[in-house]
């Protein structure tokens, strides 16, 4: 039998160039890296160079007190519980009352309510039920005037009312 040579490694025909490009590209690319490396390098030390050297300057204007107030009662109203608040109206709303404002004093905790009535029954009972909220303490109708002209007679109220602490569950 004959010996059979087999190359399987061979030698195609491929360009001899195509390896050195594919080299000078790389070394190119790896050039123009580390040039923008060193420049973004040079960069961030001129800034904290510019930086530390800029004196401190203190604010050159004082807060009034006037403002300083407006901001802490501002601050005061967005920490009133309002859903509590609003809780307590709804649980106690019946279709005889209708209520024309809501005058909250973050301050001392207290809320005003004014509405209208159908009659000055329908008023008392309507602080009646914001009295029974939990939301709600020490609950007073401050005012109330029947409107004589009105045929209907309906009643215009004020009723006073303290917020409460909610009720914290041992």
């Amino acid at each position: 039998m004959k010996k059979l040579h087999v190359n399987f490694v061979g030698r195609g025909r491929r360009a001899p160039w195509a390896g050195r490009v594919l080299l000078a590209v790389a070394v190119v690319f790896t050039g123009d890296v580390a040039l923008s490396y060193k420049q973004a390098q040079d960069a961030i030390a001129m800034n904290e160079t510019s930086v530390r050297e800029q004196p401190r300057v203190a604010p050159s204007r004082k807060v009034a007190p006037e403002e300083l107030a407006a901001v802490s009662e501002t601050v005061n109203r967005i920490g009133t519980p309002w859903d509590r608040l609003f809780g307590a109206l709804e649980s106690a709303a019946n279709d005889q009352v209708a209520l024309l404002g809501i005058e909250p004093d973050p301050k001392t905790g207290t809320v005003v309510i004014s509405g209208d009535s159908k009659n000055y029954l329908a008023a008392l009972s309507y602080v009646l039920n914001l009295s029974r909220t939990d939301a709600l303490a020490r609950v007073q109708l401050v005012r109330h005037e029947t409107r004589e002209k009105d045929p209907q007679g309906p009643v215009t109220f004020a009723v006073s009312a303290a917020w409460s602490e909610p009720k914290h569950e041992k």
